[in-house]
């Protein structure tokens, strides 16, 4: 993107072709619109009154794809400032209802109190190599629901390092990108 910030649309739901504005700032790697289009068909069944954690969320793509097809509510958490600004700029003129947005870093939002979600976004930053450490303050703070969804979006050749009782339900690749859809079980005592 060069000179202005581009866009991306909403690809279903009550909000399908919406423009999501998308600031211009280094790293930021909105999720293909491929890979939305798959994961969300992966998901149709069990997003509707889903509580959704965009963890990372970056431009609230697949936080806002989530409540475009009916889900109860969204928390975004993003650190940037600016693309937190332009997160509730877009949810404020979609009217998206639900969606509310904390402008702090992941491991410092998880360390607030927990309350369970039933599916939660991880797609870190590729290159801070995140992905175990938030998957396991996800699972031992109480921020899951007891079946849980989480979709996990790595390097193509990355899987990381997640849970015991995190089981793979669906995964693809998508240039250089692996997403992968997993289903929470109760840790064994």
């Amino acid at each position: 993107m060069s000179g202005r910030p581009g866009r991306i649309r909403v690809i279903g739901g009550s909000l399908r072709n919406s423009r999501l504005e998308v600031p211009e700032l280094p790293g930021l790697r909105p999720t293909p619109e491929r890979v939305r289009e798959t994961l969300f068909n992966w998901l149709a069944p069990m997003i509707a009154g889903a509580r959704v954690l965009d963890l990372c969320a970056g431009t609230g793509a697949l936080g806002i794809e989530a409540l475009s097809r009916g889900a109860a509510g969204a928390c975004f958490v993003e650190p940037d400032a600016r693309a937190a600004q332009v997160l509730r700029d877009n949810l404020a003129r979609l009217k998206a209802a639900g969606g509310e947005v904390a402008a702090v870093d992941a491991q410092a939002f998880l360390r607030c109190a927990a309350r369970a979600f039933d599916l939660v976004f991880l797609d870190p930053p590729f290159a801070l190599d995140l992905w175990s450490a938030l998957a396991g303050r996800l699972e031992q703070c109480g921020w899951l629901a007891e079946r849980a969804w989480i979709y996990v979006e790595s390097p193509r050749n990355v899987v990381p390092a997640l849970p015991a009782n995190w089981s793979l339900h669906r995964e693809g690749r998508a240039g250089e990108v692996r997403f992968a859809l997993y289903r929470r079980a109760l840790p064994l005592s």
